[in-house]
């Protein structure tokens, strides 16, 4: 039989081979395409508007419930088709001030690595605006600066077989506007202001006093600022391309507003100190103000046109486990009873104590 009738098998040895090394390199390049994994931490003024931010941000048509005290939810999206789908890990805060100490459970080593935070603030209250903000930014940025200290550390003590941990410090481009003035947020922060349909009615002067102070901190802190409402779907959809650019690193866009009549947008690195001008100090002696840095000028000329609230949201917090809506008669029966335990517990060691002073 002639060989010309038989043409030799494409599938020989060699070819089958190479086949299966083709193969498993397009496998290992798809492993290699691995799932971003970014966190998101929202903080803000009590019942400013988080939720329901939160909802529009991810197309969630759901009714915003009050936050009780921190919530998690996540986010999908995918990059293309038959690609991974990127997740985004939600945490929200509720409460205002009141527990901001739970923002160590979301900030730790493992999430640290690709975190931000948005803050959420109430514009149709200024005179909460400021005392808020600093709570929240100072309580976020000490434990920020707790985990990357941990990292440090146990680099130093040579760790092995451990998650590395990575510092929370955010390295700005050279060209960045007054780089050596600013203070920048450790991560990636984005400043919202909400119910812009509220503070709008407010007087022209009260307004830019409010919009040239947001300005200064966000720039101070190298942050995005941007006014909503949940009533203009154009104002909604704008903070949703910032959202998303925190929460699956999409293109954050390029419009710029930094006018007092309109709501402020304005992305991180488009603004300066020369743009946005001094205080405003129409009835402020500014030479009375012996300020330790520009921040705290600015803080006290904002707290002269807005005396911040000091009320105690702690105690304006509603307990869960006595809320009707919440009721379990069993678990509510042993709660009691367990509380009158502990009370009476408390009185004899106080009693126990009282005693042995009296022995000494």
């Amino acid at each position: 039989m002639s060989s010309d009738k038989f043409p030799a098998c494409p599938c020989s040895s060699d070819s089958l081979w190479e086949l299966a090394a083709a193969e498993g390199r397009a496998e290992e390049q798809l492993r290699g395409e691995t799932l971003a994994e970014r966190t998101v931490v929202l903080t803000g003024s009590k019942a400013g508007g988080k939720t329901s931010i939160l909802l529009r941000c991810l197309d969630r048509d759901e009714p915003p419930k009050p936050t009780l005290a921190l919530e998690y939810t996540f986010g999908r999206r995918a990059r293309g088709h038959n690609t991974p789908k990127d997740i985004a890990h939600l945490w929200e805060l509720g409460g205002g001030t009141s527990l901001s100490d739970l923002v160590q459970i979301p900030i730790t080593p493992l999430s640290i690595r690709s975190l931000s935070v948005i803050l959420i603030l109430d514009l149709s209250k200024p005179n909460a605006l400021w005392a808020t903000m600093e709570k929240l930014l100072q309580a976020t940025h000490a434990q920020l600066d707790k985990v990357s200290s941990q990292g440090q550390q146990r680099s130093k003590l040579g760790a092995k077989h451990q998650t590395p941990v990575h510092s929370a410090a955010r390295v700005l481009p050279k060209d960045y506007p007054d780089r050596e003035l600013i203070s920048p947020f450790p991560v990636p922060l984005l400043i919202i202001g909400s119910k812009y349909d509220l503070f709008q009615e407010f007087d022209s002067d009260k307004k830019k006093v409010v919009c040239k102070t947001l300005r200064f901190i966000a720039h101070y802190y190298a942050a995005s600022l941007i006014f909503t409402s949940m009533k203009s779907e154009s104002l909604v959809s704008k903070t949703k391309k910032l959202f998303c650019h925190l929460a699956f690193g999409l293109d954050r866009g390029k419009t710029v507003s930094c006018d007092p009549t309109k709501p402020l947008m304005v992305p991180a690195g488009s603004d300066s100190f020369s743009q946005i001008g001094s205080p405003p100090t129409t009835d402020v002696d500014i030479t009375s103000l012996h300020a330790k840095n520009p921040k705290d000028l600015w803080k006290k000329v904002y707290e002269h046109v807005f005396p911040q609230e000091r009320a105690d949201e702690q105690k304006e917090l509603k307990d869960p486990s006595r809320d009707p809506q919440y009721s379990e008669p069993q678990i509510d029966a042993m709660r009691a009873q367990k509380d009158q335990e502990l009370e009476q517990y408390k009185r004899n060691a106080a009693k126990s104590w009282k005693g042995l002073e009296l022995e000494t």
